[in-house]
C-alpha cells in the first residue's frame, strides 16, 4: 500500500481537508512539534488503496536572512548588501522546528499532495516543503509520478473533491517571483534602513521611532499620505457666490432651484445676476424632461473592494480585516479571501450558494425571492486568473461568528446577494426654470424598482421632495432669491479605503501585501490614524517624504516600483528571466543609493528645522566613564544615553523605564550604572552602558546586562548573583534580584521567568557554597524576628530555593509581565520546586568564589 503525504498551510485547513476527504472517519494525533497535527486515513489514489496522511505547516517554512556577520550594523557597510552580502535560508520560526518535524512525517512516503493556498506565496510554500521532504521520501520507480498540487478556493466539500480528482503541479516561475521579491525587499530596505536609522538617530533625539525604515513598497505608501497632506497646507481658500432661488408651487410648499452656472468668483458680477433675476416675480417653466435610469448592481468582491469597504463602512483596519477574512475562509465560511478577479465562471454555482442563505432572518425574503423567480447572471467584471471572488460558502449566524467576524461576513453575503439581484431602476424628472434671463433646475428622482438596493440599503435612492406636476408654459410665484458666500474648502486626509485605491491604481503591492504596507507606516509612527479612518502623517513621515524628494524623487513616486512589480508578474508567467530581473533592479537601487549617501545632507536640513539634536534632548542621568561629565537619557524611542563632551551615544533596553542605580560604578570603565525595570511585576536588572554596547569579555554579546556578565569578581555579575538553571528555559540562569526587597525575587535572564520568594525577608545573599543534589548555587536569608516564617521562630536560615524542604512553601514561580506583545506569558502560579543546574553558563559549573581577585581574572582570560 502507498503512503501519501499531503500537506496544508494551516493546521485548522489540514482538519477540514482530512475531515472531507476521509468522509469523518481518520485518527488523529499530534505532531512531534506541538503546533501541527497529523491526520490518518485510509482511502485510493491514483486507482491504488492507499494511506494518506495530512498534516500542515504555519505559514512560510523559511525566510530569507543575510548570513550571520551581514547581520551587525555596526562592521558592515550597508552599500555591501546589494550583491556582496550572502543570503541564506533560515527557518521562518525555529522553536517549531518545521524542516524537522516534516521529514519526520514524509520519511517512507511515496507521493505528496500540496495543499498549500493557491496564490503565489502558496506557491512558494509548497517548494519550501518539498525541499525539506523530497530527500527523505522513498525514490521514484522510473518515470512515476510522485509531486501533486490541489488547487481549490474554498473549503467545501464539492471544491475539495473535485481538487482531489484533479490534481496539477506546482508552479515554479510563481514560486520563483515571490523569492525574487523577498531578495529584493531585503537588500534594498535593509541598505536603506541601516544607513538612515543610524545616520539620524546618531545626531537628533526627539525622532519617536526605533527604526526609520524604507521599503520598495512601504515609501510610495508613505508618499501618497504626505502627497495629500501637501495639498491641505498649500491649499488656499477662496471666496465664491452661488445664486440660490425658491419657488412656492402650492401655498404650503416651496421648492429650491440649482442655478445652472453653479457660482461665480466675483461678488460685483454675482450681484448684478441678483439684481437681474429680482426683477422677475415669477418662474417659467422652460421644459420638463422624464428619463428611466439604472444604478448597476455592484460588480463581483474582490479582495481590494472588501478592504475598502471594511474600512471606510465597517471601521476596520486593513491588516484585521483580512486576519478576519483568513479565519472565516478557514472556518469554511467564505472562498478564498486573496483574489484580484471580479468575474465568476459559467460554471460558478451561484445558485447553490444562494440556496446557503434561504434560512437567515436578514435576507431569507430577498433570497426566496431570487431563487423563485430567477438569478440575474453577474455583470462581467476582470478575470486575472487566479480565483472566484469572495464569495459566501455556507450559513453563518451573528452568534457563531460573533462581532468583526460577523459584520464582514454579512457584508460578503449582502454584496454575494446584490451581485446576483436585479439592478436598481428609477425615474428621474428634471425640470427647468427661466428667472429673468437666467436658468435653474430642480431634479426629483423616484424609484420604480429598487433591485440590489434592497439587500444593499446604503446604495439606495435618497428619498427627496416629490416635484409637483407641471408642463412647459407653468408660472409660477417667487418665494425668494438671495445670494450665498462660501468658500472653496481643502481636500481631507487620505482614507485607508482612498490609499488602498491609490496603490491598487499605481500597482504598489499586491491584494496580499496591501493592508502590511499601510500597517507598517502606521507601526514606524510614520502616520497616525485620525477619526474615520483618515492617515495624517507625522513630522517624522512629512520630513522623510520631502528629503526623498530633495535627493531622489523616483524612490517615494509609485513610478519605479509599479515597474518593478510587473517585472515580477513576468517572472510568474515565464516571460523574465528571474536572475537578470534580480541583477537588473538591484543595480538601478544600488546607484541610487551611492546617490542618495553622498546627498543625505539634503535630508539633514529638513531634519534640523524639525528635530532637536542629541545634545539639546534628554535630562541628565548618569555619568559617563570617559570624561566623568553627566550622560543626558533620552526618553524618545529608541531610549538611549548620550554623552555631548564625548560625542557618544549608548543604546539602552527598550520598552521599560531607566534610572540610576545608587551611584555605583562598573568596575572595567568606571562608567555609572543603570536600572533597567519591566514594571513592580516584571524583572528588572543593572546594566552598565558602556558594556551593554561593547562587551567586555568574549563569550558576552551586545545587550547583556550586569545579570548576563561573566566578569569573576564584580558583586552585581552573573557570576555573584546567579542561583541556578532556569526552570522553563535551556539556555536561562536565574539571578538574585538585590533590588527586589522586600518582595525579594529572582529573574531568569534570558527568557520571562520570575520567582518569588522570602516575602518580608530582612535580607538575601547568594552564597558562595552549591547544593549537593542539583549544583544551585545556596541562599542565605535574615528575616526580622516579627515576620519570620521559619520554623522555631528561627531569623536565619541558609539552603537551596530548589530543594529545601524549608524553603519550598515560600517560593513561587510566575511570568514577568513585560510591556511589549513579544514578551507575553501566562500568569500562572505554580510553587517552583523544579531542579536547579548550576548557575554558571557554558559548562564552567559552580567556580568556588575566588580568593585573589587577580588570579581569578588571569585564570578567566588564559
Amino acid at each position: 500500500m502507498r503512503t501519501v503525504l499531503m500537506v496544508a498551510e494551516k493546521p485548522s485547513l489540514a482538519q477540514s481537508i482530512a475531515k472531507i476527504l476521509s468522509r469523518g472517519n481518520m485518527s488523529s494525533r499530534k505532531g512531534l512539534n506541538g503546533a501541527c497535527s497529523v491526520h490518518e486515513y485510509t482511502g485510493s489514489f491514483v486507482g491504488q488503496s492507499a494511506h494518506f496522511k495530512m498534516t500542515s505547516v504555519c505559514g512560510h517554512v523559511m525566510t530569507l536572512d543575510f548570513i550571520g556577520k551581514y547581520n551587525s550594523w555596526d562592521k558592515v557597510d550597508p552599500a555591501e548588501l546589494f550583491s556582496k552580502a550572502p543570503t541564506e535560508k533560515k527557518e521562518a520560526n525555529p522553536k517549531l522546528t518545521m524542516v524537522k518535524f516534516l521529514q519526520v512525517e514524509g520519511r517512507g512516503c511515496d507521493c505528496i499532495v500540496l495543499w498549500l493556498d493557491c496564490d503565489k506565496e502558496g506557491e512558494n510554500i509548497c517548494f519550501e516543503v518539498l525541499d525539506a521532504v523530497l530527500p527523505v521520501m522513498n525514490k521514484p520507480r522510473g518515470t512515476e509520478r510522485t509531486i501533486y498540487r490541489a488547487k481549490f478556493s474554498s473549503i467545501t466539500d464539492t471544491d475539495i473533491c473535485n481538487a482531489m480528482n484533479h490534481l496539477g503541479e506546482p508552479n515554479r516561475n510563481e514560486a520563483l517571483s515571490v523569492d525574487a521579491r523577498q531578495e529584493l525587499d531585503l537588500r534594498i530596505g535593509c541598505a536603506f534602513t541601516r544607513f538612515q536609522t543610524k545616520y539620524f538617530q546618531g545626531k537628533y533625539g526627539n525622532l519617536d521611532s526605533s527604526l526609520i525604515s524604507f521599503g520598495p513598497c512601504q515609501t510610495p505608501t508613505l508618499g501618497f499620505c504626505v502627497e495629500r497632506h501637501d495639498k491641505i497646507q498649500s491649499f488656499k481658500p477662496e471666496t465664491y457666490w452661488v445664486l440660490q432661488a425658491k419657488v412656492n408651487p402650492e401655498k404650503e410648499s416651496s421648492l429650491t432651484l440649482d442655478w445652472d452656472r453653479v457660482r461665480v468668483f466675483d461678488r460685483e458680477v454675482a450681484q448684478m445676476f441678483l439684481n437681474i433675476t429680482k426683477m422677475a416675480k415669477e418662474a417659467k417653466v422652460e421644459s420638463v424632461s422624464k428619463k428611466e435610469k439604472v444604478k448597476q448592481r455592484p460588480l463581483a468582491l474582490n479582495t481590494v473592494e472588501m478592504l475598502r469597504v471594511a474600512s471606510a463602512a465597517l471601521g476596520m483596519g486593513p491588516q484585521h480585516a483580512m486576519q478576519i477574512a483568513e479565519r472565516l475562509y478557514t472556518q469554511g465560511y467564505i472562498s478564498y479571501p486573496r483574489t484580484e478577479t471580479t468575474h465568476y465562471p459559467e460554471n460558478f454555482d451561484l445558485k447553490g450558494c444562494l440556496r446557503q442563505q434561504a434560512n437567515n432572518p436578514y435576507w431569507a425574503e430577498t433570497v426566496k425571492v431570487l431563487l423563485s423567480e430567477g438569478i440575474n447572471r453577474p455583470r462581467k467584471g476582470h478575470d486575472a486568473g487566479d480565483h472566484p471572488p469572495i464569495t459566501p460558502m455556507r450559513a453563518a449566524t451573528e452568534a457563531e461568528l460573533g462581532g468583526d467576524g460577523w459584520r464582514l461576513y454579512e457584508y460578503i453575503t449582502r454584496h454575494f446577494i446584490a451581485t446576483v439581484s436585479a439592478d436598481c431602476k428609477y425615474l428621474q424628472t428634471t425640470i427647468s426654470f427661466s428667472i429673468g434671463p437666467e436658468r435653474f433646475t430642480c431634479v426629483g428622482k423616484v424609484v420604480t424598482s429598487p433591485g440590489f438596493t434592497e439587500i444593499m440599503p446604503w446604495h439606495s435612492i435618497p428619498l427627496e421632495e416629490s416635484l409637483p406636476h407641471c408642463e412647459k408654459g407653468d408660472l409660477f410665484p417667487i418665494g425668494e432669491i438671495k445670494l450665498l458666500e462660501k468658500q472653496t474648502s481643502p481636500p481631507d486626509y487620505l482614507t485607508e479605503a482612498e490609499l488602498i485605491t491609490l496603490m491598487e491604481k499605481h500597482g504598489i503591492g499586491t491584494d496580499a501585501s496591501i493592508p502590511v504596507h499601510i500597517n507598517n507606516i502606521c507601526q514606524r509612527n510614520y502616520v497616525t490614524v485620525e477619526s474615520g479612518r483618515r492617515l495624517k502623517p507625522t513630522n517624522l513621515g512629512i520630513v522623510l517624504v520631502h528629503g526623498y524628494y530633495k535627493i531622489d524623487a523616483e524612490l517615494v513616486l509609485p513610478t519605479i516600483r509599479s515597474a518593478v512589480e510587473k517585472q515580477l508578474n513576468l517572472i510568474a508567467l515565464g516571460k523574465a528571466n528571474y536572475h537578470q530581473v534580480l541583477e537588473h533592479t538591484l543595480d538601478i537601487f544600488k546607484r541610487k543609493f551611492h546617490y542618495f549617501v553622498d546627498s543625505i545632507a539634503g535630508m539633514d536640513e529638513l531634519m534640523e528645522v524639525s528635530f532637536s539634536p542629541l545634545a539639546a534632548t534628554g535630562k541628565p542621568l548618569s555619568r559617563c566613564g570617559k570624561c566623568h561629565r553627566f550622560m543626558k537619557y533620552i526618553q524618545a524611542k529608541p531610549s538611549r544615553l548620550h554623552c555631548s563632551h564625548c560625542d557618544d551615544t549608548y543604546s539602552l533596553p527598550q520598552n521599560g523605564t531607566i534610572k540610576l542605580y545608587k551611584e555605583l560604578r562598573c568596575p572595567l570603565d568606571d562608567f555609572e550604572l543603570v536600572l533597567w525595570s519591566s514594571g513592580s511585576r516584571g524583572k528588572s536588572y543593572p546594566l552598565c552602558p558602556y558594556c551593554y554596547n561593547h562587551p567586555p569579555f568574549r563569550d558576552m554579546k551586545k545587550g547583556m546586562g550586569c545579570n548576563e556578565c561573566t566578569h569573576p569578581t564584580c558583586q552585581h555579575s552573573l557570576s555573584m548573583l546567579g542561583i541556578g538553571q532556569c526552570v522553563e528555559c535551556e539556555n536561562g540562569v536565574l539571578v538574585l534580584d538585590s533590588t527586589s526587597g522586600p518582595k525579594w525575587k529572582m529573574a531568569c535572564n534570558k527568557c520571562n521567568v520570575v520567582v518569588h520568594f522570602f516575602e518580608n525577608a530582612h535580607k538575601v545573599r547568594v552564597s558562595p557554597e552549591t547544593c549537593d543534589l542539583c549544583e544551585a548555587a545556596l541562599v542565605d536569608v535574615d528575616f526580622n524576628k516579627a515576620k519570620s516564617p521559619l520554623p522555631g521562630d528561627e531569623t536565619q536560615h541558609s539552603g537551596c530555593v530548589f530543594c529545601d524542604p524549608v524553603f519550598q512553601d515560600l517560593v513561587e514561580l510566575k511570568h514577568a509581565a513585560m510591556r511589549h506583545p513579544m514578551h507575553r506569558g501566562g500568569q500562572g502560579k505554580r510553587q517552583g520546586r523544579g531542579r536547579g543546574k548550576g548557575r554558571r553558563p557554558g559548562g564552567r559549573l559552580n567556580p568556588k568564589k575566588p580568593k585573589d581577585k587577580m588570579a581569578a581574572l588571569a585564570a578567566y582570560f588564559v
